[in-house]
């Protein structure tokens, strides 16, 4: 195919239009129960431990909100959501309540904080030396700051302070645990910027011959009126705040403010600021900043960087200048960042691709770069003996490496392997909580991993001598149940605290003591005692399937039954999965996941069907194989062996037949969807949630692909199901939140998309979510799309009669 002809068809496609119809009645819908009870209780609480190392603070999550708390008006600007009356984002986890817990197994004590219905709790962190809690309350038209002390299970409300929050909570102990460092609402900040009755002129953008690709954002700046809110609502004012009580400090004069960080010694800060122009093709992520050292009176100290807009970062590339700047946590006032050395271009061929520097400040030396990475580096951490872990990562190999660093400028490399490898993953090194430096123990640190292996995942802590590069293992999670390490209890890795859980148990925490086996012997104390939010499910059975594509890649899948299923029964099955980019087969032949884990179930989750007689093949393998960049290039074919694998194996299980089973998916997982309708006749039906269809509407790259539609548009083409709506005979239900906020997904993706399924004359039924985002929040909106998945299912699969034989491969 030709370029032209790509162009042509582009535009034809997206000029089609639908005659005038009757729509279906709308109004929220209700599934039947137990579905509603299931998602109605509330979840698991989550835990973290004190610094100290005899307390838990458990986060209790609210359930869901509701339609109404989301239909709360919301600015959405510069790539940021926030709620216009209290300024705090929208979206993420939210939680409800606090408790606290000891080490000794009593019941958890709760922290009382009043709050409305509407009201949530954003966690902030312990202080350093576990004294206190920081928390956020995010009230109707404010953000107040929280202290808990975990000793008395109390806590109180820090007055006369409002935290500033459009762009997430920004505030950090210092580290003698007496004061925070936050950002605070400007108590001068002024009315909030009126719209004008009318524009004043047009928008106007314009490039001048720099090569500037992006991809695809939403909630962008669009008027000269949104910079000005934006601006509003973003200015902060750096305040340090005593925790034992006392008026707050204002550091400096109010800015743009995106970052605040204390220096060990308590003396300076470095912050970062939003400056202008800012940009209407990029997040605020990407506006130009400055990032400085301040003292505790405001007085800059040191300039780092004056950084640039950054929208004509090469694809996969980085900015130029100071990039990942932290303090050093071992020493008082040690500033590090990493700059690039090949321009931040990724084509670019350097023998080293980033430095890392330090300045001491104050000072007037230059500053002095200690180390140089060959590949691009990712991430630093630091041993509480001053030794740097750095980590690097090489996108052409997929290849990842971890050097350990010394004082003395002695490199050792601890360990280096391909990233997808999950197999070789030595684990992370295992950070002290409410501080920013790994433990750190006679000459050792620990590592936590989840230890996937062929027999799925099987979480385990290791000592790694740093002088020798020799892990010992301490922990191993094995039998039938799942078992991750949280955190390292005492500096001699004698006692863990875990997580705990079994097909059967829901999480819950365990206290560890390591016998000399290493294998999880020894004392074992449960900490908590959570209940089983969904005992509706009680009796749902499920099991690993492993198969084989028909060129060799090894695939697995994870096969739920319904309680009280016969053997020789054969059930409608809904096929939940989402594909994955690898290079290499012997990567993308790996299990993950674990069949012992207990399933926690949230949100609009296909497992629901469970409850109304379906069997679910959940996340079957979807890999896409290719070396370098290539692997879309076959994407297609790739996705129909693997689908074509996954059918056979369950309708050789006995659980199915080859003529009740439909595929679904969300986000890529809806593109697949509709990929295998487009190419295959192995299904009955499709569900696909908040996909993204026309690839030439992403033409900067998507998910793992790299290259551009001008690169390869032939590429893009094929992979577009948009391209292929005239294929599509089995009956497709598309669900998008009006307000998808995910790269790439617009929600015109599947407006489009069912208007060219429509005008050819397939079943498909099309269902918009008011004021949702990519993942779908309010009850309401839940439970409708779980109606709506079973409706179609009841519908298309389960009570549709038996089609006539036909070709199950590529159209």
């Amino acid at each position: 195919m030709t370029r032209s002809w790509l162009g042509a068809l582009t535009l034809t496609a997206l000029a089609i239009t639908s005659p005038t119809q009757a729509q279906p009645a709308s109004g929220y819908r209700v599934p039947p129960e137990p579905i509603p009870a299931i998602l109605d209780a509330p979840p698991v609480p989550t835990a973290q431990l004190s610094p100290t190392g005899d307390r838990l603070l458990l986060l209790q999550a609210r359930a869901m909100p509701t339609i109404a708390e989301l239909a709360e008006p919301v600015r959405r600007l510069a790539g940021a959501r926030f709620a216009a009356a209290s300024g705090a984002p929208v979206g993420g986890i939210g939680y409800a309540a606090l408790s606290v817990a000891g080490l000794d197994g009593r019941a958890p004590r709760p922290v009382a904080i009043a709050l409305d219905a509407a009201d949530r709790l954003l966690p902030i962190g312990f202080a350093p030396d576990g004294s206190r809690y920081a928390v956020a309350v995010v009230r109707a038209d404010h953000v107040q700051l929280w202290l808990v002390d975990p000793v008395a299970a109390s806590a109180r409300q820090v007055p006369d302070v409002r935290l500033s929050a459009p762009l997430g909570v920004q505030c950090s102990w210092l580290s003698d645990s007496r004061s925070l460092a936050c950002l605070t609402v400007p108590a001068d900040r002024g009315a909030m910027p009126t719209a004008p009755r009318a524009p004043a002129g047009p928008n106007v953008q314009e490039t001048r011959g720099t090569p500037a690709p992006v991809r695809t954002y939403q909630d962008l700046l669009t008027s000269a009126h949104d910079e000005a809110l934006f601006t509003w609502y973003t200015t902060s004012t750096i305040a340090v705040i005593p925790a034992a009580g006392g008026t707050p400090r204002i550091v400096g004069a109010a800015g743009q403010y995106t970052m605040v960080s204390p220096a060990p010694s308590g003396r300076f800060l470095l912050v970062e600021s939003i400056e202008r122009p800012f940009s209407r093709l990029v997040p605020y992520d990407d506006f130009p900043k400055h990032v400085r050292v301040i003292d505790m009176g405001g007085a800059e100290v040191y300039s780092l960087a004056k950084l640039p807009l950054a929208d004509a970062v090469p694809i996969n590339g980085v900015p130029t200048g100071p990039r990942r700047y932290d303090w050093d946590p071992t020493q008082p006032a040690r500033l590090t960042w990493v700059e690039a050395l090949d321009g931040g271009n990724p084509k670019a061929t350097a023998a080293h691709r980033d430095r890392l520097m330090a300045l001491t400040v104050p000072s007037r030396m230059a500053p002095v770069a200690w180390h140089q990475t060959q590949h691009r580096c990712v991430g630093v951490a630091w041993t509480e003996d001053g030794q740097a872990l750095v980590s690097e990562f090489d996108r052409p190999t997929r290849g990842t490496r971890l050097t350990l660093v010394a004082r003395d400028g002695t490199v050792r490399v601890l360990s280096q392997r391909s990233a997808e490898d999950a197999y070789a993953n030595p684990g992370t090194p295992y950070r002290l909580p409410g501080q920013d430096t790994v433990l750190t123990h006679d000459g050792g640190i620990y590592l936590l991993g989840q230890g996937a292996s062929p027999e799925g995942d099987r979480p385990f802590v290791d000592r790694l001598d740093l002088a020798t590069g020799t892990a010992t293992r301490l922990f191993r999670s094995s039998g039938e149940q799942y078992e991750q390490v949280v955190a390292v209890v005492t500096r001699d890795g004698s006692r863990i605290l875990t997580r705990h859980e079994s097909r059967t148990s829901p999480p819950n925490y365990v206290l560890r003591t390591l016998g000399q086996g290493g294998a999880g012997d020894g004392a074992r104390l449960a900490l908590t005692s959570f209940a089983d939010p969904a005992p509706q499910l009680r009796g749902v059975t499920k099991e690993r399937l492993s198969y084989t594509r028909k060129d060799g890649v090894a695939l697995s899948a994870t096969l739920y039954l319904p309680a009280g299923y016969t053997a020789g029964t054969r059930l409608p099955l809904l096929m939940w999965a989402y594909p994955q980019e690898f290079t290499s087969a012997a990567a993308a032949g790996q299990v993950s996941g674990s069949p012992y884990r207990f399933d926690v179930v949230r949100g609009a989750s296909h497992l629901l069907l469970l409850t109304q007689g379906y069997a679910i093949l959940d996340d079957p393998s979807m890999p896409i194989v290719g070396e370098g960049e290539t692997a879309n290039d076959h994407y297609v074919e790739q996705l129909v062996a693997s689908a074509e694998a996954a059918v056979d194996a369950v309708v050789a299980r006995g659980v199915t037949d080859r003529d009740r089973i439909a595929v679904g998916g969300h986000s890529y997982g809806a593109f697949m969807t509709a990929n295998l309708l487009a190419h295959t006749d192995l299904f009955r039906a499709g569900i696909a949630r908040s996909g993204a269809y026309n690839r030439t509407l992403t033409p900067f790259g998507f998910q793992s692909e790299s290259r551009t539609f001008w690169e390869v548009p032939e590429v893009y083409a094929r992979m577009s199901p948009f391209w292929y709506a005239d294929r599509i005979k089995e009956p497709i239900l598309l669900t998008h939140g009006e307000a998808d906020n995910n790269q790439g997904t617009f929600p015109i993706q599947s407006e489009r998309f069912y208007m060219a399924l429509k005008g050819h004359g397939a079943t498909v039924r099309y269902v918009t979510l008011p004021h949702e985002a990519h993942g779908y929040a309010a009850r309401e909106s839940v439970l409708h799309t779980v109606a709506e998945m079973l409706d179609w299912l009841d519908t298309h699969v389960k009570s549709a009669p038996t089609r006539p034989a036909t070709s199950a491969t590529n159209r």
